[in-house]
Order: C-alpha cells, then structure tokens, then sequence
C-alpha cells in the first residue's frame, strides 16, 4: 500500500489526516477519491510531497508499495 497524508485545511476536508491506498499512477488514485477531496487536492497552490521531497510538478507521479505522498495546503499568516 501508499500512503496520502493530509495537512491543515485538506485534513478537515478528508476527515484524515492519513490514507493507506493502492499504489499506481496518482490521477488513478485521485479518481478514487471523493470528488470535492480530488478537486481540492489538485489545486494550483497544493504543494506535494513525495517520500519526505517536495515536488516541483504533480504530473508524471505514479505512487509505489511504501511510497508517501503528502499534500501540503498553501498557508496565510501574519
């Protein structure tokens, strides 16, 4: 299995601050997701990452048995 973990503001919205799913290409994880969770996650300010590295881009990830993918949500302060 993978993992997706969820920080701030998308952890309310999933209910979970983690999620064990099959591994595979990330849009075929996505897909199985709810779909205003889904569409949350692939928002433009959503940052990931993958096995503790933060990613540049989402495209061309597909999650293995063990991998780790953490979706960072953009945070305000002042």
């Amino acid at each position: 299995m993978a993992r997706l973990v969820f920080l701030g503001r998308l952890e309310d919205l999933a209910g979970t601050a983690e999620m064990a799913v099959t591994p595979g290409p990330l849009d075929q994880v996505l897909a199985a997701l709810p779909r205003d969770l889904a569409v949350a996650l692939l928002d433009d300010r959503v940052r990931l990452a993958l096995n503790g590295q933060i990613l540049a881009e989402s495209g061309g990830i597909a999650l293995g048995a063990g991998d780790e993918l953490a979706f960072l949500p953009p945070v305000s302060g002042g």
